[in-house]
């Protein structure tokens, strides 16, 4: 006998609403269907370890089918099913869960693997469809189902004939909507959303012998690590991102107290150490996908990896404002970050030859990571390594000064437990001040190959710092211990261990370069420097250099840079200078800055046509 009623809304208004507006990508509908089916098959299985239902000996599967000529999608499932009752409650009632009913039913006994927790997932369909049937047959020995409703907030149920347990949903697609009758969409789908679901969910199933579920029911990310080998986590990073390129190396994440998490995270190869590359990191619930990148859940940083993570806890629909929010996500997303610092740390204390080795393609994710999240920062920056012009690595407190002077006012006072007479607190203060260490760093080996060498004759050293990240990063570290440490780059200054102790000025040399190179914005210095070699050096003072570097970085005009050329004394060019007439001093000033601009930086159209034509010249002149 059929039956007639009302879908139980508040409005008849909610309908189109739902079906226009549920989810913000239509075609996410497949994935709540399965998701049913998943649930409907985890209760049926809960049952019988409970005693309550017999196992069939069938296997558990969904199956998917395409009726192009009927118009029909139909996603099919041998789980618990459904009895009048329950279509009218689970079904007619919006946003009433049957899956939260059966998880309070059976609280008792655990209801691991359910994914449900809104029941507005169903009607996600009439985003696509036209009309829906179920057909369903509960495990129950009651009648079976079938009900139907084309969306327009009524819907007509009766018996069916349907025999064996489980449920089927016929989708009839809607004209404007016909491209989720193309087998290769559907499939895509499957693979988007389905492909770690733990059942097999087979395409067009034949039932030859010959069907191959589209996905994997029991991805690796869900095993234990012991359980795990290199090879194993190799495919998986494969299969998954279809990256040919093997990863550096990966963390495990397998927690079940104080919440669940379950996942791995892939550090790939860099392909280019000038950027940073977005990486794409899935987030799943109970093997169910959500979306890519969820920055609430996973930090910023991490979405420069690939990774799978799978978090129970946090249901398939929710609105990011709820997950920025939620102290439960917030705790799950420091988890995550503190067991990916485990992982470096332990590396580079376990296998430091490997971690100096990676440390190209993972230094701009450490650095980056470390500038958004401070609690990265505090557990990692004892490892962070700078290459040195000898290519060699050291960290962080190795570049560091030693703290020897750095006491606290209990520890002065212990050790001079009386004060002379006089001696005032502000003393003592001044006592205690160090300055911190200066670092000089390379941002262009190639361009400042000059100044290198010049370090490398004095047995002096300096990092490379070669990324667009590293000026940001050198000022955060600035920021964060501005007593320890300051960052100059070599090119910055001549420091006084370049200099011969006797190094003055010479105004006479100072006069002809300035007649010279005629430019007032340039500012002329002479030094005696240890090497003889080098007739000029330019340097531009470290914090000008960097405001002006922001300043473009942002746009804004940057008025040119004051350059300081200091002229070596100690150099037989330099020498000799004075003893040249006026023209040759000029010509020889001009060309010794010119070189000492080509060392600095790259020249500009009219600085190399200037440079060329001078090198010509010298030319001519030598083979006269």
């Amino acid at each position: 006998m059929q039956k007639q009623g009302n879908i139980k809304i508040s409005s008849e208004n909610m309908m189109p609403i739902i079906k226009k507006w549920l989810y913000s990508d239509k075609d996410i509908f497949l994935r709540e269907i399965v998701a049913n089916g998943v649930d409907a098959i985890t209760k049926y299985k809960k049952l019988v370890s409970m005693n309550e239902a017999q196992e069939d000996g069938n296997g558990y599967w969904i199956k998917i089918f395409v009726d192009k000529k009927a118009k029909t999608l139909t996603v099919e499932d041998n789980g618990i099913g459904m009895t009048a009752e329950e279509v009218e409650n689970y079904i007619t009632q919006i946003a009433f869960s049957g899956a939260s009913d059966f998880l309070e039913k059976y609280e008792k006994a655990g209801g691991d693997g359910i994914i449900g927790h809104f029941g507005l997932g169903f009607y996600s369909v009439y985003m696509v469809s036209e009309n829906v049937e179920i057909i369903t047959k509960s495990y129950k020995d009651e009648p079976a189902v079938h009900w139907e409703s084309d969306g327009n907030s009524t819907y007509t149920i009766e018996e069916s004939d349907k025999a064996e347990r489980g449920t089927k949903i016929i989708m009839h697609i809607a004209a404007e909507e016909k491209e989720f009758l193309e087998e290769g969409n559907i499939k895509n789908l499957v693979r988007k959303y389905c492909s770690f679901m733990p059942y097999n969910i087979y395409f067009n199933f034949k039932g030859d012998g010959k069907d191959e579920p589209l996905n994997t029911t029991e991805p690796l990310y869900i095993k234990a690590p012991k359980d795990c080998k290199d090879e194993d986590y190799k495919k998986f990073y494969t299969d998954t991102f279809m990256d040919y390129n093997e990863p550096i190396f990966w963390v495990h994440l397998n927690m079940d107290y104080p919440f669940k998490v379950k996942g791995i995270l892939y550090f790939p190869k860099v392909r280019n150490k000038l950027e940073l590359e977005r990486g794409k990191v899935k987030l799943y619930c109970n093997q169910v996908f959500i979306a890519d990148n969820i920055k609430e859940v996973i930090p910023e940083f991490l979405m420069l990896l690939n990774g799978v993570i799978d978090c129970p806890d946090i249901p398939l629909n929710v609105s990011r404002s709820f997950l920025q929010n939620d102290k439960q996500v917030q705790k799950i997303s420091k988890h995550i970050t503190k067991k990916v610092a485990d992982k470096l740390i332990s590396l580079f204390k376990t296998d430091r030859q490997k971690f100096e080795s990676c440390w190209g393609d993972i230094a701009n994710f450490i650095k980056f990571g470390c500038i958004k999240d401070n609690e990265f920062y505090d557990k990692v920056k004892e490892i962070i390594i700078y290459k040195d012009i000898n290519g060699k690595y050291l960290s962080l407190p190795e570049l560091m000064p030693e703290n020897t002077a750095e006491k606290t006012e209990e520890e002065n006072e212990t050790e001079s437990p009386e004060k002379s007479e006089g001696e005032t607190n502000e003393n003592k203060d001044d006592k205690k001040e160090i300055k911190p260490k200066t670092v000089y760093y390379v941002s262009d080996e190639e361009q400042q190959a000059q100044y290198i060498k010049l370090f490398k004759d004095q047995n002096l050293d300096a990092i490379s710092c070669d990324t667009f990240i590293d000026p940001h990063f050198l000022s955060f570290l600035e920021y964060k211990a501005p007593d320890k440490i300051k960052f100059m780059r070599i090119d910055a200054d001549i420091d006084g261990a370049l200099k011969a102790e006797d190094s003055q000025n010479d105004e006479v040399i100072i006069d002809i370069f300035k007649n010279a190179l005629g430019n007032d914005k340039i500012t002329i210095k002479t030094e005696k420097l240890k090497n003889s070699e080098v007739p000029a050096v330019i340097v531009v003072d470290e914090y000008m250099r960097r405001y002006t570097e922001m300043g473009q970085f942002y746009g804004m005009s940057d008025g040119g840079l004051n350059k300081t050329v200091i002229v070596n004394t100690a150099s037989p060019v330099i020498e000799k200078l004075k003893l040249l007439d006026g023209d040759k001093q000029k010509f020889v000033a001009g060309y010794v800055y010119s070189l000492a601009l080509a060392s600095f930086k790259k020249l500009s159209p009219d600085e190399q046509e200037k440079f060329n034509a001078d090198c010509v010249k010298l030319l001519s002149d030598y083979v006269k």
